[in-house]
Order: structure tokens, then sequence, then C-alpha cells
């Protein structure tokens, strides 16, 4: 195994030498708010990085990865960011599904689903969020029945990342009637294409559907296609929770980096910059960006004991006020311009664009009310909160 700058140096070349001709292009395409931008394109080009072994570079090499350390993975995907490579569309399947049937998933699960993720032949979305459930997981009510060889699933689950453009679904469902909270769940695996799912995009503030509603009416799925026993759904849900906040992470910071120093540039043209009170904003972003920073590599301490624990919240909570507010802070630095759609009907401009979907981060993945209440309840030890 390479040392970690050697790692680097292979995959800065790589990047520089493959993002060229066809994939030129899509430099800075897609990504939260944008993942309407030249899709088929960004999974032409994920193809490609499977083909030349540039997938899944953390799992083992028996599941098709390259045993990368965490140290080398961080290296990559900070190299990635930094080469303005376009956003990944496997991330769900190879950040989230991937590992947890490595850690919890039968071999058979591991034979059929893990090549077709390392290829990027098959997009995964996740099924937990409910309607009348938000943040809170445990308040399930999409069930599913075993009936001899299929499970059949009825409910509905919302904010679904990029479910419109996915092939399966990892569902949280409630398997045992009569069950209440967290007892009684299931972790399965539903594929979309089939009768019995229907799914409708959300518009957002930003004019895009990268969510939606995935309604399931008698949907099936095979019986071997559930992770874990049935009734371990929530301790399966809360792993993959874990692997969410990983490695990629420190990639998704030097991405912020990238925008703060676009909002500086913008004040200094602009005259913005004369303002003391804008130029305090912008050193505070600055500090809290490294702060976010320290954050996550104290959270990766957690990756390499296994999976991160409560703490990941803390980095969670921080990353995704933080970016709210530099997309605040853009508007202000812009002026009276920001007011100004960029063209008919609704054309945003990238500073629209980050200030109306950055109002999501502080609630997709856990909102930051929920992120409070884990902070508190499992790191600080304080009583729990009163619940109906």
């Amino acid at each position: 195994m390479s040392s970690v700058e050697e790692f680097r140096t292979e995959a800065r070349a790589w990047l520089r030498a493959h993002l060229t001709g066809e994939f030129a292009g899509l430099r800075g395409r897609g990504g939260p708010g944008r993942e309407h931008e030249a899709f088929a394109e960004r999974l032409a080009w994920e193809r490609h990085m499977a083909a030349e072994g540039w997938t899944c570079i953390g799992w083992p090499e028996e599941y098709g990865g390259r045993g990368a350390t965490l140290a080398q993975q961080v290296a990559f995907h900070e190299e990635y960011a930094l080469a303005e490579a376009p956003a990944r569309v496997g991330h769900i399947g190879e950040q989230l599904l991937g590992p947890t049937l490595i850690a919890f998933g039968t071999p058979a699960q591991r034979d059929r689903f893990l090549p077709r993720i390392v290829s990027v032949e098959e997009l995964w979305c996740q099924g937990y969020s409910e309607p009348d459930a938000g943040s809170d997981l445990a308040n399930v009510r999409t069930r599913a029945e075993l009936n001899e060889d299929r499970w059949t699933v009825t409910g509905q689950k919302i904010w679904t990342s990029l479910a419109h453009e996915s092939d399966w679904c990892f569902v949280v469902a409630r398997t045992e009637p009569g069950s209440v909270r967290h007892a009684g769940l299931s972790y399965l695996l539903v594929p979309l294409d089939q009768p019995g799912v229907e799914i409708r995009p959300i518009t957002q503030l930003t004019g895009t559907s990268e969510f939606n509603e995935v309604f399931f009416d008698g949907a099936r799925t095979a019986a071997g296609n559930i992770v874990g026993e049935p009734g371990d759904g929530w301790r399966i849900a809360m792993a993959t929770l874990g692997f969410e906040r990983g490695v990629s992470t420190l990639g998704q910071q030097v991405g912020f980096r990238r925008e703060l120093e676009a909002v500086i540039e913008l004040a200094k043209r602009n005259g913005a910059a004369d303002d003391p009170l804008i130029r305090d904003r912008i050193a505070r972003a600055w500090t809290g960006l490294e702060t976010i920073r320290c954050n996550a590599l104290r959270m990766l301490d957690g990756v390499a004991a296994g999976a991160p624990g409560p703490e990941a919240s803390i980095g969670k909570i921080f990353w995704a006020t933080w970016h709210r507010e530099l997309g605040e802070l853009a508007m202000d630095v812009c002026g009276a311009d920001g007011m100004l759609a960029a063209g008919e009907p609704y054309d945003l401009t990238d500073w629209q664009r980050l200030f109306l979907f950055s109002r999501s981060d502080t609630i997709y993945a856990g909102s930051n009310e929920i992120q409070r209440n884990v902070i508190a309840e499992r790191v600080l030890g304080l009583p729990k909160e009163a619940r109906a």
C-alpha cells in the first residue's frame, strides 16, 4: 500500500489526466441544489471512474474496493474537490448502503449488490423520513408484511434524495404489528421499478427537484432482502447514519472554502469589503470554516474506530449552520443585485442558489433541533427531553 502522499499524488494525476475531453465540461457541475445538472454525463463520468478503480476506494479489496486507509480516503476526497470534479451520483450506495452491507449483510446480499455499487450500475436512495415523523426516525408508520417469499411494503417516505434517479431504496419499515418507537423495525432493500411504487419529485425553493416523495402501495421485495434480523432495523439504520458522517466530509470542506473565497473576491470587486460589518462577518466565516475542519478531523477518530459516535452531531450542526450563514453573507455582499434573477423564468445566480438551498442544510440529515437533543442526551449525558 502506498503512502498517503503517494496516494494523493496518484489521485491528483489521475484526475488531471481524465477530467479532459468529453468530461472537461463537468468541472464544478452538480451538488446540493444543482443535482439536475448534467446528470447523465456525471453518471458516465462515475462509471469511467469505476472502470479505472476509483469508486469505493475505502472498501476492502475482496468487495471491489482498494482497501485505502482512512488517511488515503481523506486525501482522495480533498483532491477530488480541489480538482472541481463533478458531484458524485452513486454516493448513497457507496458511502451508506455499501458499508452497511459489508458490516451487516449476508454473503448473498454482498454478492448481489456490492459489485453493482462499485460499477455504478445501480443507484440507491434512502427511505427513512416520513411526513409525520420528520427527523424522528423512530416514528415510522410505513409497514411491511412477510408473505411466504416476499415482503409487501405499504406507506410513504419523503425528502428522499435522488429517488427519481435511483434503482433501489433501503427502507426502514415496521414489521411487527403493534410495536412502537424503536422496536419492531426492519431494514429492507426494495426495488423501485415495479408496480406499487410512485415517486413524486418535490419542487424546492431553487426550482429544482432533488428531493422526492415515495409512495409504497403493496410494493414487493424478496424475503432475503432484509439486512439483519426482523426487528433489528433500528440498530442497522443507526449504523448507516454513522457511515453518513464519514471521510467525504473533508472534501466537503474544500468546497466550502472555495465558496467562501469566491464571496471574498466578490466583496473586493463590488466594494462590499469596505463595510466593516461585512469584513467582520467574513472573518467569522473564515474562523468558522477552520472550526468545521477541526470538528471533521475529530469525528474521523470515531470512523477509525469503526463508525463515528454521537459526537458527529456536533460537526453536522456546526457545518449546516455555517453554510446557511454563508448563503446569507453572500446575498448581503451581492447587495441589491442579489434580488434580481439571472434570467427568465426563474434562472438563479450561483449566490441565490446557495442562499436558497442552504436553508435546507439545517433540516436534512437530522435537523439542528434533533442534533442538539443527541448532543445533550448522548454526549453530555443530560436528562432526556420529555416526550409524549
